[in-house]
């Protein structure tokens, strides 16, 4: 997944606080992105920063410091700006998602900048002049203020996730076991009735409501091959109780 981020820089502008690069470095590690540009920051390298990334260490060695916005998107062919003011010119906006859907791409040679402010004034309009997109993170319009890491966990989170979403899922037994066929299905919904038949629970006048219901359940779950042979077991086994009673 690392390999898939690669492409996309988190560029923090003239950071005051050496602890918010720190926590930007944890953040941006925590969801698998490597890439941390600093533009002219004031106080870097850092204890503090070193203190706050709690691990992200190697983020911070690897980070490449810019004496400018320019200098740090020169190679970019999507920018992307962060911002959580009002602007009285307009450019286009988009969510923390849509920026996702934008940024992770198959094409690896497409470079994406995302960049973030100052923690007290933001991007300055020339430097949203250098974007495409300004990118605004919903959140309660009475307090819109975000501490600069959680503003980048937010956007890291919505990549990793576009990301994951395009992987295998390796945890498990999952996508082991072929799906249930429909021939598969209406075999044990026969059973199923049959069995609930036997055991009294269904009465002949109710029965197709009951199954109707019941085959939305299953039919929600969504049974492959090895659950449907639980069942079947289980089914089995009420039956021989019923008959040796």
């Amino acid at each position: 997944m690392t390999l898939l981020l690669s492409h996309i820089k988190i560029v923090l502008v003239e950071t005051s606080h050496p602890g918010n690069i720190g926590a930007v470095a944890r953040a941006m590690k925590n969801m698998s992105m490597t890439n941390l540009c600093l533009v002219a920051p004031k106080i870097f390298p850092s204890a503090e920063a070193t203190s706050r990334a709690s691990g992200a260490d190697d983020i911070l060695s690897r980070a490449h410091v810019y004496e400018s916005v320019q200098d740090a998107i020169a190679d970019c062919q999507l920018v992307i700006g962060a911002s959580a003011r009002s602007r009285t010119i307009s450019w286009p906006e988009i969510s923390p998602r849509e920026c996702a859907d934008l940024s992770v791409i198959k094409d690896a040679d497409k470079k994406v900048a995302i960049i973030f402010g100052r923690e007290n004034s933001g991007l300055k309009n020339h430097e949203l002049d250098l974007c495409h997109f300004l990118l605004r993170i919903p959140c309660n319009t009475e307090y819109s203020s975000l501490n600069i890491a959680a503003a980048v966990q937010v956007v890291c989170y919505e990549l990793f996730v576009a990301t994951h979403a395009q992987l295998p899922v390796t945890i498990g037994d999952s996508d082991k076991n072929t799906k249930a066929t429909a021939v598969q299905m209406e075999s044990f919904y026969t059973h199923l009735t049959e069995t609930l038949s036997d055991i009294g629970f269904m009465h002949p006048d109710k029965s197709n409501s009951i199954m109707r219901r019941l085959r939305r359940i299953y039919n929600r779950t969504q049974l492959d091959t090895k659950e449907l042979d639980i069942l079947r077991g289980i089914l089995r086994m009420s039956q021989d109780n019923q008959k040796s009673k």
